[in-house]
């Protein structure tokens, strides 16, 4: 890629020459020092280019904007030249930045941060609540207002959360649209306060007294030996039932006492270490010998080379009589709060919850994080599960 002092240093020849900055872009030198901007392009069956200015007038950064505008238009099944020349725009923005196409550059860049399962769940939410009614607009021309009334159609069907959480899609939309000069102001910022206030969801979570309680009662409960061992397996953990279900033994390292859960299988897409307690080791043990696959830790009673269902540790706090006192996402809140109670600082907490991580650099390498004390707090956290078992 070309840089600002490489475009002012290049010195005219004798036949005009090219030096090139990537994706079709260059910069024409021709022998009387006169420098122009150009991108070349396949449109159908034709090798094409057009002007995107003359330098120094336009600066590199300038006409890589026209340039990325340009590809726009081409991705959008129109000839950026034509386009140009019917005047429909000088290359401007509008025709590409509507809502609906920054949607869509958002949501791709998503893929990489999130699980499938719930890029799909905001894809869904977005297009059936937001693209119907702002997607055509320029990112740009939205005005609060026109975005209020779209959100004010959710909340009048009773919808509240979910205008909430649209909202916020929303203003994530629009700071993307903001670092990628799409956009100049998040117009979320305007409506703080606007929405009906969204009562907030407390999962079902034990007591200590409770917990207690629970663990000397979990290996009578009505279930398999499997799902019993996966569930006391997830409270020594304290993992995602997803995570957990797609437990691999080549995951585990028993010598470190390690488990490495990979990227593509956490929440936020960052490989997430548990250091395992002498506890979790028994246990896994335990698993090992009655497990009936050699891949997965907790395989489908039905069909051993597809996981657990994703009901099924839910079903035993159901068939047990835990309906509405305890879910699997209750044993994080559980082991969150007896945590904090205990002294454990909340950084280490959070980082072992694996909870999201906004700083996207910093997390690139925040699997390891803490992990002398998480490693101090996870054999604290066995000791004292197994104290409550009384054994």
């Amino acid at each position: 890629m070309l840089s600002d002092a490489a475009c002012k240093n290049a010195k005219p020849k004798d036949k005009v020459y090219a030096i090139t900055d990537g994706e079709g872009m260059y910069l024409e030198i021709h022998p009387n020092g006169s420098k122009y901007w150009r991108m070349k392009y396949r449109y159908g069956d034709k090798q094409k280019r057009i002007a995107l200015g003359v330098y120094p007038e336009v600066s590199l950064k300038e006409a890589r904007e026209k340039k990325n505008v340009a590809r726009k238009i081409l991705k959008s099944g129109e000839d950026p030249s034509i386009v140009k020349k019917k005047g429909k725009i000088e290359l401007k923005e509008d025709i590409v930045n509507t809502f609906e196409n920054i949607v869509w550059e958002w949501l791709k860049k998503k893929k990489t941060e999130v699980a499938d399962k719930q890029v799909k769940k905001i894809t869904a939410r977005l297009e059936k609540n937001v693209l119907p009614f702002l997607g055509s607009i320029p990112i740009k021309k939205i005005s609060s207002k026109e975005l209020l009334a779209v959100i004010r159609k959710i909340e009048e069907r009773g919808a509240i959360v979910t205008a909430h959480i649209v909202m916020q899609y929303v203003g994530q939309i629009f700071r993307y649209a903001i670092a990628t000069n799409c956009a100049e102001h998040d117009i979320t910022a305007d409506l703080k306060g606007a929405l009906h206030s969204a009562k907030v969801i407390h999962y079902p979570h034990f007591s200590e007294k409770e917990f207690r309680e629970f663990l000397k009662n979990l290996p009578d409960l009505k279930g398999e030996e499997i799902t019993k061992s996966a569930l006391k397996f997830m409270i020594l953990t304290f993992v995602r039932n997803g995570e957990l279900r797609g437990a691999r033994w080549g995951e585990f390292d028993f010598k470190k006492r390690e488990w490495r859960i990979p990227a593509e299988r956490m929440k936020m897409k960052e490989q997430h270490i548990v250091h395992l307690s002498k506890q979790s080791i028994e246990i896994l043990g335990k698993i090992k010998n009655i497990s009936p696959s050699d891949v997965f830790l907790f395989p489908n009673k039905d069909d051993i080379s597809r996981v657990m269902s994703s009901g099924t540790l839910s079903n035993i706090f159901r068939k047990s009589g835990y309906n509405g006192k305890m879910t699997p996402h209750g044993i994080r809140a559980t082991a969150s709060t007896i945590l904090n109670e205990n002294g454990f600082r909340a950084d280490i907490i959070e980082r072992q919850l694996a909870h999201s991580e906004r700083n996207h650099v910093r997390a690139s390498y925040n699997h390891a994080q803490y992990l002398p004390e998480r490693r101090e707090m996870m054999d604290w956290w066995g000791d004292y599960v197994e104290k409550l078992e009384g054994k």
